[in-house]
């Protein structure tokens, strides 16, 4: 995998994990949030945006 982009892109989490499947909660976790209005920074990767994709309902891509 050859690195194109450094971009970093700005993750923020708006909603909160109650009720969500467990398997929600950990690809959050994997995103490295835990709590609600909390943003991480991430790199532009395809495996990041396929997380983002699983649980774009609870997540907010802020400007980076």
């Amino acid at each position: 995998m050859a690195k194109t982009a450094n971009k970093q892109i700005k993750i923020k989490l708006v909603k909160s994990l109650i009720g969500s499947s467990e398997r929600q909660r950990r690809v959050v976790a994997g995103l490295g949030l835990s709590k609600k209005n909390q943003i991480v920074e991430h790199y532009n990767s395809p495996t990041i945006l396929g997380m983002i994709n699983k649980v774009s309902h609870l997540l907010e891509i802020v400007e980076a």
